[in-house]
């Protein structure tokens, strides 16, 4: 389902609005709480690349496999066609900017759409809710948000780990339709709190998003990613957060349903379903012969999609160990 506020609602706090949208689709299979309790994301005051429209990246992209562009691809491609290129190469295609990584002038499209003032990406959908029902009164509900471009840390001077397409995530458990528990993805981990740890506007817990790298945290201020999941407040590979522009991913996304047969389905059957199953990547692979230093790359490939996630997960983490902590970590002034 694509939520989407009208106009005349224009002014109501942002849980006023997430109520009025509800009683728009009383008749939906949408539990309430998913939205009342969904999160806000802090955006860093000096963010470049904005969230982006998820067809947009089908639009500025051609798929291929080791750097060769498929042929007899569907025309358009799009979001309810996409899953037809797993026959074609499945994990190793890779939608490919038309401009590459390293284009100057950077392309426009990188920089995605700035939330206006209501905290709205307006005429894009840059956010999806994924509801897994568990079983037993337990509901995880995955709040995806989507960019068009990945900008890397700096690490003595060199930087690392620019790529197209950037999938990030959290992750609430609700218990009998209270929230219990919430994942905040950073990199290739992340962390896990209990609902009553974390910072919330009314009920809706903020996820504050990196500068550049999009990793989402429980907290403002700086935060050391050389060990993931400790957020210890200083080191070599620093990500930085404030409260710069607040986005507010609900007032216009897709929802989806997701069962243990791994079958996703709209809430609304307008929404697209097909591009979920893809099993590529959602930018380029990493350039044929890029100099790394101990391993790493200043530009790398793109993630794979939401489908990869762990949406089985049986923990509020996606592995394990799993710590859901109950108080938020430290941090200092961030600076950049």
């Amino acid at each position: 389902m694509r939520l989407s506020i009208p106009l005349a609602l224009v002014g109501l706090s942002t849980t006023q609005l997430v109520c009025a949208s509800l009683t728009d689709r009383a008749a939906s299979d949408l539990p309430p709480y998913v939205l009342e309790y969904a999160p806000l994301v802090w955006l860093h005051s000096q963010e470049t690349y904005m969230p982006s429209d998820i067809q947009q990246q089908l639009d500025h992209t051609r798929p291929n496999v080791n750097w060769t562009a498929l042929e007899g691809v569907e025309s358009p491609l799009a979001l309810n066609n996409l899953d037809t290129l797993n026959s074609m190469g499945n994990t190793s295609v890779y939608l490919t900017s038309l401009e590459g990584i390293e284009a100057d002038p950077e392309p426009a499209w990188f920089q995605g759409i700035r939330p206006d003032s209501q905290g709205r990406t307006e005429n894009g959908t840059a956010s999806i809710i994924v509801i897994a029902d568990r079983g037993n009164g337990t509901v995880d509900a995955f709040y995806f948000y989507f960019y068009a471009f990945n900008k890397g840390g700096t690490v003595l001077g060199l930087e690392f780990g620019d790529h197209i397409g950037d999938w990030e995530h959290n992750m609430i458990r609700f218990v009998n339709g209270s929230p219990d528990a919430i994942w905040y993805s950073q990199h290739a981990s992340g962390q896990a709190f209990t609902y009553a740890a974390v910072e919330k506007k009314d009920k809706r817990p903020y996820a504050y998003s990196a500068k550049g790298t999009h990793a989402n945290y429980a907290i403002e201020g700086q935060h050391d990613h050389t060990i993931p999941g400790f957020n210890l407040p200083t080191g070599f590979l620093l990500d930085y957060t404030d409260r710069g522009i607040l986005w507010d991913p609900v007032l216009n996304g897709y929802t989806y349903t997701y069962d243990e047969t791994a079958a996703f389905q709209a809430v609304n059957s307008e929404d697209p379903v097909a591009w979920l199953d893809f099993n590529g990547r959602w930018g380029d692979d990493q350039p044929p012969n890029e100099p790394s230093v101990f391993g790493e790359a200043k530009n790398v490939a793109g993630p794979n999609g939401p489908k990869f996630k762990g949406l089985d997960r049986e923990l509020v983490c996606p592995s394990k160990p799993c710590f859901v902590l109950p108080f938020r970590t430290f941090s200092v002034d961030a600076t950049s």
